[in-house]
């Protein structure tokens, strides 16, 4: 899904109508009999090792939705860290995030269907009574009309489907007459006036109550939205149609789908990202299969399978071969320019991506399914979750996550699909890791840092839509469910549509309109089931064949072969372009260089040269795809060379009764005493000290021997506040902003500088907390006296056997804080001058420059006192230092975002609720991605 990560997927069998070339579900469908005789390279997993994990996953669903009920119904979600319901209007806005709330009990109605596929009949009928007795449709919110299609509209769908499907066994559901799919009506007349443009894209959101451009409605004002949003209705809206008679639904939406055809790039057959739902331009010209387009092309082929639609699978089919051609790149998927694809519009992925591996199954291509899905584990396996964006050299450029389902749902399609037991041990490692990191006392809770392990008060509906389902499926036998789950196919959000709609209330004309555009190439449709013979060769190692070059992957050896190299970068008997960690600004050879790729130097006043480049003015399209490939690495090692003077967060992780490890503080590191990355966590519990600035000899130094000293910020350097705190026995030290509401959400971290003197006789570490995560620790220590916490660069595993001591559901249990990601605060890449002595700033990373439209400019700066600052700089991979020539991707240094404040209340007031106040996630992660457009 776009914007707030739905799942995608098909788990059922071919409809009787037609033939087709794909594998539309999956779960058994064309693909059962290799199913069925297949042996892979792993061991296999017994029967009672599956059903431990599945009644694993039902726990696990159990806890998650448990609270929801008991803490946030009938909010919208639930806020694990502070046991409470968000509701809209009462906590500040989050931006886009909110939209798609609507005081709906959303987390309930995504739910539904889930309940039923974890065999949970009694529990569905409950919360189907709930749903009809507390939602109303009918509120004065905005919405996101893409989120509440995706989530409300299919919810109710999905639960209509499954409903009438157990009233027809006779045992549940005997009074149920189609109540659900009232509701689905009501709220599909309520999103049909989004519809009322020239083109018939449908605005980007909606009032509830009082639809689109009314003064009241607050909404209608809008100019874009991303294909995802437009492209991903057919389903939903198909199936309203087809269930109630009204064709109305479907209509609008096929009318959508056929204006974003039509408005493909032609000579490369992409889509953008934005379009202008008034006049169908391209805002963000730029092209991927992750965020803002993924689920367009999934339901493309979705609608192929539940509609029968021959043009649906033609426009899928001319898309995949448009991506394969240009954005394939395996194992990777990078963005392209629809006008030049063969020139990268960026250096990092995002972890909206995941899904495509499982729709590459649906297609039938399983080869760069295996290798793309196996590349995204090995990122897992670095950081436990899939971050949120990372480089092509498989470094953090988002570090949050939000509990995303769609890496689960292409694991469970690429197990149905191989019967590979490796995909099963995949699928054991996303509980583990959800247990172990994300779960806490009310719920599980988005990770805020994949790097520190630090939360966020957070739990998105789509993770008990999605998440559950898929790895409950990944692990049950068919006996396991109590339904025909290949009689279904899957929604981008994982809601549960019938495939007997296919042949159901067919007014719809299906006029095939494909051929008008294009020029088709019949060798890329298959209209028969594939043969599993070909899928898989009869090597019983086949995947695990493909996957053994990517194990290492994302560590220090850079396998070849791996990532293609384009063509145009080293042509037949060319010398190789010049590379941005080569280039030397009094090399008259490389001025020449640079000429000819249309790059310029202009020498600013402060003394800095700046390079541009206008790609209208190369030699040739070679040269000026040079001239942009040079761009880019020198705006990235640039960056690589700021953040070398760098350090990343800290963590401070409170390890005492009643936390134990689940509240994680994020913390700025310092430039002096023991490094932390490079020597054990320290250990040990906090006490004050006396004088609390530490400027001074303190005079309680038995409070603070062997203990970790809290100082407070301000009246002296920091390290001499270390010093002083050393000489008292501390074994560490804490300094705490001094600034009165102070939060690493608001205010960029910073790390502690030394006093300009040789500071190598401070030897203990020393962390900075902005002021309301020093509160956290305060507060604290009032109500506990004895805190003990864990310095360390990350936040470290939970002690199990204190765990266990825990008395359940303690409402202390719930406090956790966010780690914080940083902004870039520059657009301008160049040499960054040195901070005042005391701090000096975190987030001086800079982000690249976006070129005019007209010209196609970049620009960079760098240091005229340095006439090559790239001298011995090589470009490195996380780990290591990749030099092959065929593994030479540009790379991207980690780029941090800021976050608004974020309050937390609402039902249960904690003791320290106002500590907890104003947490926020990162609510500009996607809109970032306005900035890197070339």
């Amino acid at each position: 899904m776009s914007e707030a990560g739905g799942g995608r997927g098909c788990g059922s069998s071919v409809p009787q109508r037609a033939p087709w070339s794909l594998v539309a579900a999956t779960a058994a469908f064309c693909l059962v009999s290799a199913t069925s005789v297949w042996t892979a390279g792993a061991a296999p997993m017994s029967r009672e090792e599956r059903q431990k994990l599945g009644n694993q996953v039902l726990e696990m669903f159990d806890h998650a939705y448990g609270n929801y009920m008991e803490h946030a119904y009938p909010a919208d979600e639930l806020m694990p860290l502070t046991c409470r319901g968000r509701v809209r209007g009462q906590e500040p806005s989050r931006g886009d995030v909110d939209d798609a709330l609507g005081k709906f009990s959303l987390t309930l109605i995504d739910s539904l269907d889930t309940l039923v596929v974890l065999n949970k009949t009694k529990e569905f009928e409950d919360a189907v009574r709930k749903v009809l007795r507390d939602v109303n449709l009918d509120n004065d919110v905005v919405v996101s009309v893409f989120e509440t299609n995706i989530r409300v509209l299919g919810g109710l769908l999905g639960g209509h489907s499954l409903a009438i499907m157990l009233k027809e066994k006779g045992e549940y559901m005997q009074w149920y007459n189609d109540e659900l799919l009232q509701m689905a009506k009501q709220l599909g007349y309520k999103l049909l006036p989004a519809f009322n443009t020239t083109s018939g894209l449908p605005y980007p959101r909606i009032n509830l109550k009082f639809g689109i451009r009314k003064p009241e409605a607050r909404t209608g004002t809008e100019t874009d939205t991303c294909t995802a949003c437009a492209g991903t209705l057919i389903l939903e809206f198909a199936a309203l149609s087809r269930f109630t008679g009204a064709t109305i639904f479907e209509e609008y939406a096929r009318k959508a789908l056929d204006f974003l055809w039509e408005k493909r790039q032609r000579s490369s057959n992409l889509v953008g990202v934005t379009i202008n739902i008034h006049t169908g331009d391209w805002v963000r010209k730029d092209s991927g299969v992750g965020a803002g387009i993924d689920s367009y092309y999934e339901y493309l082929l979705k609608a192929y399978v539940l509609l029968g639609d021959d043009s649906f699978l033609e426009r899928f089919n001319t898309h995949y071969d448009a991506i394969m051609r240009y954005i394939s790149q395996p194992p990777l998927l990078l963005d392209v320019h629809i006008h030049k694809p063969m020139l990268n519009a960026r250096t990092w992925m995002d972890a909206l991506l995941a899904f495509f591996p499982g729709l590459q199954v649906l297609k039938g291509d399983i080869r760069p399914a295996i290798e793309t899905h196996e590349m995204l584990y090995q990122v897992i396996k670095k950081h436990n979750f899939l971050p949120e964006a990372f480089t092509t050299d498989f470094r953090v450029h988002w570090a949050q996550h939000p509990l995303r389902p769609e890496f689960a749902e292409s694991t469970y399609f690429l197990y149905k699909a191989t019967g590979d037991p490796y995909y099963l041990e995949v699928g054991k490692t996303l509980i583990e890791n959800l247990n172990k990191y994300a779960r806490v006392p009310c719920g599980f809770a988005a990770m805020k840092d994949v790097r520190t392990g630090s939360h966020e008060d957070r739990m998105d509906s789509f993770f008990l839509a999605e998440m559950f389902k898929y790895l409950y499926l990944l692990f049950a036998d068919k006996e396991d469910i109590i339904f025909d789950i290949e009689d279904y196919i899957f929604t981008t959000e994982a809601h549960l549509l019938p495939l007997w709609l296919s042949t159901t209330n067919q007014s719809i004309s299906k006029k095939n309109t494909t051929s008008e555009y294009t020029e088709l190439d019949d060798s890329n449709f298959d209209w028969t089931c594939p043969n599993t013979q070909i899928l898989f060769p009869n090597d019983p190692l086949y995947a695990q064949s493909i996957r053994e070059p990517l194990k290492n992957v994302v560590d220090k050896s850079c396998p070849r072969g791996i990532i293609r190299v384009r063509e145009e970068s080293f042509r037949s008997g060319a010398k190789p372009p010049l590379r941005a960690r080569d280039f030397m600004a009094t090399n008259p050879e490389h001025l020449e260089i640079l000429k000819k790729m249309g790059v310029s130097l202009i020498h600013l006043k402060d003394g800095r040269v700046q390079l541009v480049q206008h790609a209208i003015q190369a030699a040739s399209s070679i040269d000026a795809e040079d001239g942009l490939r040079f761009m880019q690495e020198m705006i990235e090692l640039s960056s690589q060379q700021q953040k070398e003077q760098q350090l990343p967060p800290r963590a401070v992780q409170i390890v005492s009764h009643p936390f134990f490890g689940r509240v994680v503080l994020t913390a700025g590191p310092a430039q002096f005493g023991l490094d932390l990355s490079k020597h054990k966590e320290t250990r040990g519990f906090v006490a004050s000290s006396k004088p609390y600035n530490g400027c001074s000899e303190l005079t309680n130094p038995e409070a603070v021997m062997g203990k970790i000293a809290l100082i407070q910020r301000g009246q002296c350097m920091f390290a001499e506040k270390a010093r002083n705190i050393q000489n008292a026995g501390a074994i560490g030290g804490i300094v705490i902003d001094d600034n009165e509401g102070s939060s690493s959400d608001t205010a960029p971290l910073f790390q502690m500088a030394g006093d300009g003197k040789d500071t190598d006789d401070i030897k203990i570490p020393m962390l900075f907390l902005f002021s309301k995560e020093g509160s956290i620790i305060l507060d604290a220590i009032r109500e506990y006296e004895e805190v003990e916490v864990l310095l360390s660069d990350k936040a470290k595993d939970r002690d199990p056997e204190m765990e266990s001591e825990e008395q359940p559901s303690s409402e202390n249990d719930s406090q956790d804080q966010s780690a914080e990601e940083i902004t870039p605060s520059s657009q301008e890449v160049g040499l960054v001058d040195q901070e005042s002595p005391e701090e000096s700033s975190l987030n001086s990373e800079p982000e690249s420059s976006s070129p005019a439209d007209t010209d196609n400019a970049a620009s960079v700066s760098a240091s005229e006192q340095n006439s090559d600052p790239m001298e011995n700089h090589e470009t490195t991979s996380l780990d290591g230092e990749c030099t092959d020539l065929d593994n030479q991707l540009q790379e991207q240094s980690e780029t941090e975002e800021d976050s608004n404040p974020n309050v937390s209340w609402g039902k249960k007031v904690q003791p320290i609720d106002s500590i907890l106040a104003d947490w926020n996630e990162d609510i500009e992660a996607f809109e970032m991605m306005e900035k890197d457009e070339l």
